[in-house]
């Protein structure tokens, strides 16, 4: 591999940026060889600045839904931008996104739309807050949230008082969460779920049903509101809200990522009975009103009704699935894998089964060499931009990587 644009611009940005890259685009924790720039993106892949192409597993971390410079959805950007985009108040477009979103989502009857999921998860807060006067809001131990004050995995730069009314529980858990239920008392205002637990490192799990209907029994119970933090499964799980398809419908959904295929949008959704109290919180920023990502997700909520995207990444995400198992019957490498087929996690275990760091590194390390982009300890995602011949070509390499490693 040619490293040498990549270690150029490392140190360059060591000079000016903390850290070079911070947050969870920064690769300080990946294998030393990961690009930290990228120069080109289309479709399914990435080309680093030393002239490099990867198939890409990771979708900017799961916004590209239907691959990189989708020419319809960039398309919609464009035109967009140069009517209006940002101005002194909003477009037509955030009227009528918030109309199809309330067609399309079953919870969905009114939508708030911001930039980032770390933007929605604190609205929805604010809202469960607010809509009863109640402050113990409960969450899952390890769960994701966002990176501010009062959810990010780092502690550094923030106070115990942020976290002073947060009760964890364990995820699937219907006992540990009615406990946690039981110690919010009166002052329960809310319950934060994912659509299934996907923790960094930790094995994937679909949502039991007894946890989720415990969840939604406890909300109703305790006039408390139901938070189901979509950003990372939402449109990748389902059309719908994700745990519609179990059947349990949340008061709030929050939604970022995939909602315009890259486009810096995201979203808060909510059913009638949080309306008056969504009114009355205050919530803004700048950009979070801009057109040109509206209409991008229009037209991207227009290919999730009209395609077989959802469809198509199931397949390919299974065919990755299938495959890999028979390099690791094959070679004997411990390839662990969980989650939907779609949004995989994907690991190397230790004899006794646990995560192995150190082989997990190496395997995703020896796979950059044939021009595959997997994350060692992330859970990673599939476009519907990839293909039958990139599937091929990934477990060709994987099958080359697992047979060295097995060695």
């Amino acid at each position: 591999m040619k490293e040498e644009r990549n270690k150029e611009l490392l140190e360059r940005a060591g000079k000016v940026i903390p850290n070079g890259v911070y947050g969870h685009m920064s690769v300080g924790n990946q294998s030393p060889r990961t690009p930290q720039f990228y120069a080109r993106a289309k479709g399914a892949y990435l080309w680093d600045y030393d002239g490099q192409r990867y198939i890409d597993y990771m979708c900017a971390f799961g916004p590209q839904l239907f691959g990189y410079g989708h020419e319809e959805i960039d398309a919609a950007f464009i035109n967009q931008l140069r009517e209006v985009d940002i101005a002194t108040a909003p477009s037509a477009r955030m009227v009528e996104l918030a109309e199809a979103y309330a067609k399309q989502i079953t919870h969905c009857d009114w939508s708030m739309f911001c930039k980032n999921g770390t933007d929605a998860t604190s609205m929805a807060l604010m809202v469960a807050r607010h809509y009863r006067q109640k402050r113990k809001v409960l969450i899952a131990s390890g769960a994701y949230h966002g990176a501010t004050t009062w959810c990010s995995p780092v502690a550094h730069g923030t106070l115990p008082e942020d976290r002073a009314h947060f009760i964890h529980y364990e995820y699937n858990n219907a006992e540990s969460l009615r406990a946690a239920v039981a110690e919010a008392g009166d002052d329960l205002a809310a319950i934060f779920a994912t659509p299934h637990k996907h923790d960094i490192i930790a094995t994937q799990e679909p949502p039991d049903l007894d946890y989720a209907r415990a969840a939604r029994a406890a909300c109703d119970e305790h006039d408390a509101l139901l938070i189901l933090d979509d950003v990372r499964g939402g449109f990748r799980i389902a059309r719908d809200c994700s745990w519609q398809a179990i059947d349990v419908a949340p008061d709030l959904s929050t939604w970022g990522k995939a909602l315009a295929n890259g486009h810096a949008l995201s979203c808060l959704m909510g059913s009638d009975k949080a309306k008056a109290a969504a009114s009355e919180i205050f919530v803004t920023g700048s950009f979070w009103m801009a057109a040109a990502p509206m209409a991008a997700a229009l037209k991207t909520l227009e290919l999730i009704q009209s395609t077989d995207y959802l469809e198509h990444t199931i397949a390919m995400g299974q065919a990755l699935r299938n495959g890999l198992e028979g390099i690791a019957k094959e070679t004997g490498l411990a390839i662990s894998q969980s989650g939907p087929a779609q949004m995989p996690l994907i690991m190397i275990n230790k004899e006794d089964g646990r995560r192995d760091m150190k082989l997990s590194l190496a395997f995703a390390d020896q796979l950059l060499e044939h021009g595959i982009l997997f994350h060692p300890y992330h859970n990673m995602f599939f476009s519907n931009a990839i293909s039958d011949s990139d599937i091929d070509q990934t477990l060709s390499a994987c099958q080359k990587v697992a047979r060295a490693m097995g060695q």
